[in-house]
């Protein structure tokens, strides 16, 4: 039997501006533009990744129905909805600071590793992370 290979390449994030939320993921949390293709109606196909990550990446969607637009910020219900991890903690965590990323709780650390989680421009929670040796992505990230 053929094994099957799969991974998570993009995940969709509605944001009112595509230039005000590049500008935040780019200039602000450090990722790489992808690709920003202007499509029609205004539209545009814009992807933006973290450095060092070979694969997922998001997909900023301008919200432009009243469904959409008031999903925007809120996409997981008021949880974390975005993991970012990273093999330096400290390192990632006071250069966001310097950026004035607004984290809305303080950095912990527990037996899976150290974490705090910060606010996108629109108010969706991402979870800052570097594992710690006992988690499963430890030797991924190191």
């Amino acid at each position: 039997m053929t094994a099957i290979k799969q991974s998570l390449l993009h995940v969709s994030l509605l944001v009112h501006s595509y230039d005000d939320a590049i500008d935040f993921y780019v200039n602000r949390l450090g990722f790489s533009l992808v690709e920003d293709t202007h499509l029609e109606e205004g539209k545009r196909w814009v992807v933006v990744k973290p450095p060092g990550d070979a694969a997922a990446s998001l997909v900023l969607a301008r919200a432009v129905t009243d469904a959409e637009k008031e999903r925007v910020g809120d996409q997981a219900g008021g949880r974390v909805f975005l993991f970012l991890y990273t093999d330096d903690f400290k390192r990632d965590y006071d250069r966001m600071r310097q950026q004035q990323v607004e984290f809305v709780r303080p950095s912990e650390t527990h037996d899976y590793g150290t974490v705090a989680v910060f606010s996108d421009l629109y108010g969706n929670l991402w979870d800052l992370l570097e594992p710690g040796p006992n988690h499963a992505l430890y030797s991924h990230l190191r």
